[in-house]
């Protein structure tokens, strides 16, 4: 599957991208007034940079608490219901006279929520496209939410002065409801991919098990930190140059779109292992000139020539992929989104604090040079082939089987052949899928620990930093 014809005629992907994009859309619109919201009523910048990135930083108590129900809930159901409760919770905030701590216990509860959504969305889309298709549809997911992410700060900055912060919050509102009607008539019903109940000890448990693997940890610190500290930089485009940030924000959404474009469509697979690492030290070495208050033009390109380089976390997501078991698939890439979004949050809040005892641009600087700094460190447990294992093998760290999750060819609506692993680097994919189907038989726990990309779109796959991003 390499055009996007291809990709668009697959039974269900279509719905799945428009419920996706109306879900961006929605974060997108309230996640701006409710900024302007808490801004007017408090006077406070810090609680209103709080108000659009408090989403991402209570995905971590997602990540430890409820990640293990990503693969344990029907994933139809998992979705709409998620949707609602975005509707009803923004709605919520829309309230007249709702105090400002109380506007907090919500977003709190609506970023929690998120991590566990990120899961079932892209675990989804890991059942619905054939293995080769799966690098091409996640690009198209991240495109459409760095576009959907432009496009909603700017309409919803005219909705603010045209209906009021608490009239857009109702349109956002209106807006996931649609995402919840998409879902619920657009997909087929699913059975979970992994058998059991969902608990805190199932999550930590099967996050250890995911963290256990050495390859496996050095990718999954790849996708979170040097992207982390790169939305750090961007978090200092007002205070830069409150001016001009918008168009900063724009054009590094067209990097974005350029690097996804081009990884998801164009880069060949022998290609994709050698230029991870170099994509990712492009993400952060043009953000140095503004040590030297560059001029607007220059800003404007060193912006959009780093953003290109996001496209090297769908390069690591199928890396996780390949590592990952299919069964494991939503709280791995669960884990990533939730561990990715907090990584992003943290970050803003590092280069603020940066920012407070010098200037945004040294912050910039700092965090671009770090991001540069974490790249060279993880470059050796990126190094050489990446081939998927046997469920049972040692290096996965298990002891026998995963169980209760599905026989071969069954349940979950697993299809198209995605039990295998991407391509790319992996020989006998088909052989490799029976043996991992047949060894489905034990406890879920302790079965294997990998499997997945990951997501969230934002520099979901990277995140716009302004907003808070959507979901994992």
């Amino acid at each position: 599957m390499r055009t996007y014809r291809e990709l668009f005629t697959a039974p269900e992907f279509t719905p799945l991208f428009l419920s996706s994009s109306l879900h961006v859309a929605a974060s997108t619109v309230s996640g701006l007034a409710l900024g302007v919201l808490v801004y007017g009523a408090t006077g406070s910048p810090l609680l209103a940079a709080l108000s659009m990135f408090g989403q991402a930083l209570a995905q971590v108590v997602g990540a430890t608490v409820l990640m293990s129900a990503a693969d344990r809930v029907p994933p139809r159901a998992a979705l709409v219901g998620l949707a609602a409760l975005f509707a009803v919770g923004t709605a919520v905030q829309a309230v007249p006279g709702m105090p400002v701590w109380a506007l907090f216990v919500v977003l709190f509860v609506m970023g929690a929520a998120a991590s566990l959504g990120g899961g079932v969305r892209y675990g989804l889309l890991n059942e619905i496209l054939a293995r080769e298709g799966y690098l091409l549809g996640r690009s198209v997911m991240n495109m459409v939410t760095g576009l959907m992410q432009v496009a909603g700060y700017a309409v919803g900055g005219v909705l603010i002065t045209l209906m009021s912060p608490r009239g857009t919050l109702l349109l956002g509102a209106g807006l996931y409801l649609g995402s919840a009607v998409i879902t619920r008539f657009g997909l087929s019903e699913r059975a979970p991919r992994v058998a059991g109940r969902a608990s805190v000890t199932e999550t930590w448990r099967t996050n250890r098990l995911l963290w256990s693997s050495r390859p496996r940890r050095y990718t999954y610190l790849a996708l979170w930190v040097p992207n982390g500290l790169v939305v750090g930089c961007e978090a200092m485009f007002v205070p830069y140059d409150p001016e001009r940030a918008g168009w900063l924000f724009a054009f590094a959404a067209l990097g974005m779109f350029i690097g996804d474009t081009v990884a998801g469509r164009f880069l060949p697979t022998r290609w994709r292992a050698r230029l991870d690492s170099p994509l990712r030290l492009l993400l952060a070495v043009p953000y140095v000139v503004f040590l030297f208050g560059p001029p607007p033009a220059l800003a404007v390109v060193a912006v959009t020539l780093a953003s290109v380089g996001f496209a090297s976390t769908l390069l690591l997501q199928e890396r996780l992929m390949t590592l990952t078991p299919e069964e494991l698939s939503g709280q791995a890439l669960g884990l990533h989104g939730a561990g990715m979004m907090t990584a992003q949050g943290l970050a803003a809040g590092l280069a603020g604090a940066v920012a407070q005892w010098t200037s945004p641009s040294v912050a910039i600087g700092v965090m671009a040079a770090m991001s540069v700094a974490v790249t060279v460190a993880l470059a050796s447990g990126l190094r050489g082939p990446v081939e998927a294992e046997p469920v049972g093998d040692p290096s996965w760290g298990v002891a026998g089987g995963v169980g209760g999750a599905r026989g071969a060819g069954s349940g979950g609506g697993g299809g198209s052949g995605v039990g295998g692993v991407e391509s790319g680097g992996r020989k006998g994919a088909d052989r490799k899928s029976a043996e991992r189907e047949g060894a489905v038989s034990g406890s879920a726990v302790s079965g294997s620990a990998d499997r997945e990309g990951a997501v969230s779109g934002g520099r979901e796959d990277a995140g716009t930093s302004a907003g808070g991003g959507a979901d994992g």
